[in-house]
């Protein structure tokens, strides 16, 4: 498994249940595909560098995984689909992630 970092750009429209709702979903997929969550790291509300969708501030919230490759093609493909969800990206930290005894 790999370690990836996904960082999501979301709609300041959103209410606080929503983000929560979403943020939960993306890591229900994490799970269901294999995968394991690290860490996540939610930034909040903060001021954008330029309009996007014309707004001018967005929630932040930074996801840390470790997961197999198709993971990832279908982690991307259900944030395309969702509502609300203005950027992502994601990124390989680590061609290995090491296995820690629970």
């Amino acid at each position: 498994m790999r370690k990836y970092e996904t960082l999501l750009l979301l709609s300041p429209e959103l209410s606080p249940d929503a983000r929560s709702a979403f943020v939960d979903g993306v890591k229900a997929v994490i799970d269901r595909e294999g995968g394991r969550m690290l860490m996540e790291d939610i930034w909040g509300m903060r001021d954008l560098a330029y309009p996007v969708q014309k707004q001018m501030r967005g929630f932040y919230a930074r996801l840390e995984y470790a997961a197999p490759p198709a993971l990832v093609a279908e982690l991307e493909r259900n944030i395309r689909i969702a509502d609300g969800i203005f950027k992502f990206v994601t990124v390989k930290l680590a061609d290995s992630v090491e296995e820690v005894a629970p």
